[in-house]
């Protein structure tokens, strides 16, 4: 994007900004945190200004006023019109923003981005994508890797349930599932931040989660037990309350509930 030439963003820096907002939390929307450093050394502004702007932006976000953080008023007309398109048509904004984001910082196709707060914004590789791989098959890609992401950074990359914070090992969990819930496969919400092992549980309904977000174990895992494995890995947690920082996003209850009455029964 290069150095701006006047003090007004672009629409382009709006969407990028965006991208980085929805993954740090409140806490993090600081100009010394070195992925807003990183940003903006690359869009040619201040550290100051890019943190200014995210928190300006935060003032448009009902999710933070429906918790009493009102972020940092001043937000101008096209910050509001960049933030009603983007999260209006979130399925083509999301992946366009990534891929704004991605340019910034990579060259190679095969490269995408990771934002690591308190470290910086790192470049990784990517699977291939297939010679026939469609537009379509390859935005979903981008949109499950932005997921990721958001959620990950949400739970301060651990797992919710045992705390491990092995970035490798862990997925972003759909609460309700990405083929069932188009509008909510890219809401912060419906995602949660599990290991291998507890991720595959879920997906397939062996634990779910009260609305006090205590680990329950389906009625067929139970069945299972004493067996050591079971016990170690899934009954040493039962009742144990979800964990994310104070100034994470919690995982939906009424999608919880849904969930909750798949629990498997046999």
């Amino acid at each position: 994007m290069g150095k701006v030439k006047s003090a007004r963003w672009t629409r382009e820096q709006l969407l990028v900004a965006l991208n980085l907002y929805h993954k740090l939390r409140f806490g993090q929307l600081d100009k010394r945190q070195k992925v807003i450093i990183d940003l903006a050394n690359k869009i040619g502004r201040t550290p100051d200004a890019v943190a200014m702007k995210l928190v300006n932006l935060a003032s448009l976000d009902p999710t933070l006023k429906l918790r009493g953080i009102m972020g940092l008023p001043g937000s101008s007309q096209l910050d509001r019109e960049v933030w009603e398109e983007y999260h209006a048509n979130a399925a083509e904004l999301i992946p366009m923003a990534q891929g704004m984001f991605d340019a910034l910082f990579v060259e190679d196709e095969l490269e995408t981005t990771e934002v690591l707060p308190g470290k910086g914004i790192r470049v990784v590789r990517r699977p291939p994508m297939g010679s026939t791989e469609s537009s379509s098959v390859a935005k979903r890609r981008i949109g499950q890797d932005y997921f990721r992401e958001v959620v990950l950074n949400n739970y301060n990359g651990c797992c919710g349930v045992t705390g491990l914070p092995v970035r490798e090992l862990l997925v972003a969990s759909h609460i309700l599932p990405w083929s069932e819930h188009a509008a909510e496969r890219l809401n912060v919400s419906n995602g949660i931040c599990l290991n291998r092992l507890h991720d595959s549980a879920f997906d397939r309904y062996l634990i779910s989660f009260d609305d006090e977000l205590r680990l329950l174990l389906s009625p067929k895992l139970k069945s299972l037990l004493p067996t050591e494995s079971v016990a170690y890995h899934f009954e040493a947690y039962e009742g144990k309350t979800l964990s994310l920082p104070t100034d994470g996003f919690p995982p939906n209850l009424s999608f919880l509930s849904s969930h909750r009455k798949k629990l498997a029964r046999n």
